[in-house]
């Protein structure tokens, strides 16, 4: 018998991330990465900021160079999407075209399959210059149209909808951001952190609306947009129109192999799917969380990577254990850098420490006396510490009443953890 081969579809970051992990690990069997966009694996964070700005050129994107994988022997097929799994025979099948109609097999399947925006069914939604934020071609579309003096409505006050208004502002652009809910990022932040984020934006002069929903878009005489319509009757002039309001995991190929899905493609706490061959990693990965005590979806670069690198050891043959690596995310905006660590979602009371008015603080997010995690605003040691404190957890962590004293300073507090 041959050494094993390895099909990892979606050439994102935790695609490119399992390849690579596989190889450092010393796997010699056949690894195929397979992508649907024609471009080589990249990041997407610039995409909402230094790429939109021109201080993030393309070429930089690039998570690796083409003569990495060629190194590495890793086979990266781009431009090509799969379009059926059958788990059974344990073969994809790509699209046809080019030549490239064929059948891979596999003995252990990744996939890394990530997510597509989610778009709002608005009358008007299919007008030019309604755009939406998730991959490179999107990006450059809206690059084109980022001129300075035009109006932007950014649609969803979430991380990348708060992004994008940042750097809207940055380039000179009218900037009104409507959101549905009551706050800024309220399914991922604290009310003390949106209410600092929110006064941020304001003070930059972006207009930001909360509890508002855009009812329709109008556009003018040459089938482009011009206004958005509000509940209220208000009406908001919009040059450019960007949808933020979330995104769906890419499920489909997953469903359609008869492998269970619900809000993702459901895996046990070692990614592995009903199908024993098979994994999940990253946006479109549903599992089993230990910080946040449920089946959960996370869109991180952090979650595809360690997710990545989980599932490479488990194919390498290294134990199987439970994927409990601590969550945590990052944004940037308003020349702040905000860093997240933990699950704060149910969190009933927050301590604020540090110097709010000098753009330097954390907000420690606790359900009852217990640190759920940290929001860190230009402090990123706290970021780090608490990231630590929350892996090694129990007696580890902080109570509010601790936090809450003046002089609480968490270097401090880790150091006098520490054993003599």
């Amino acid at each position: 018998m041959g050494a094993p081969s390895v099909v990892v579809i979606g050439a994102g970051q935790g695609g490119a991330e399992t390849a690579a992990a596989l190889r450092s690990r010393g796997f010699s069997g056949r690894i195929t990465l397979v992508g649907a966009e024609d471009a080589l694996p990249y990041q997407r964070p610039p995409l909402s900021k230094g790429y939109l700005t021109g201080s993030t050129p393309a070429d930089e994107l690039d998570l690796r160079p083409r003569s990495f994988y060629e190194a590495q022997d890793i086979e990266l097929i781009t431009g090509t999407p799969v379009t059926e799994l059958d788990p059974g025979g344990q073969r994809v099948t790509l699209a046809r075209g080019g030549g490239r109609g064929v059948r891979l097999r596999y003995d252990h399947l990744v996939l890394a399959t990530g997510a597509r925006p989610r778009v709002l069914p608005l009358p008007g939604a299919s007008l030019a210059g309604v755009h939406t934020l998730r991959d490179l071609r999107d990006a450059l579309a809206l690059r084109a149209e980022l001129r300075p003096g035009a109006h932007l409505l950014v649609v969803g006050a979430g991380f990348v909808g708060l992004e994008l208004a940042s750097t809207a502002r940055l380039l000179g652009l009218e900037v009104t951001v409507v959101e549905a809910g009551a706050r800024v990022m309220e399914r991922s932040a604290s009310a003390a952190l949106a209410e600092h984020l929110t006064a941020e934006h304001r003070a930059r002069g972006t207009r930001i609306l909360t509890r508002r929903e855009v009812l329709a878009l109008h556009g003018d005489g040459t089938g482009r947009v011009r206004v958005a319509e509000l509940d209220g009757g208000e009406r908001v002039a919009a040059d450019v129109v960007v949808m933020g309001v979330g995104v769906l995991p890419r499920t489909e190929l997953a469903a359609d192999a008869g492998l269970p899905v619900g809000d993702g493609v459901l895996v046990d706490a070692t990614l592995r799917t009903a199908d024993r061959s098979v994994y999940a990693i990253g946006d479109c990965a549903r599992f089993p969380s230990p910080h946040a005590g449920r089946p959960l979806r996370l869109e991180s670069v952090q979650n595809a990577s360690d997710q990545a690198r989980s599932v490479a050891g488990a194919i390498c043959g290294d134990a199987p254990g439970p994927y409990a690596a601590v969550p945590w995310f990052w944004t940037e905006q308003c020349g702040l850098r905000v860093q997240l660590a933990g699950i704060t979602a149910g969190h009933d009371r927050t301590v604020v420490s540090g110097d709010v008015a000098g753009r330097r603080f954390s907000v420690f997010c606790f359900a009852g006396d217990r640190l759920l995690g940290t929001e860190s605003v230009n402090r990123p040691a706290d970021h780090m510490i608490t990231r630590r404190l929350l892996a090694e957890g129990g007696e580890a962590l902080p109570g509010p009443a601790e936090v809450a004293r003046p002089d609480f300073d968490l270097k401090a507090y880790q150091r006098a953890r520490q054993p003599q």
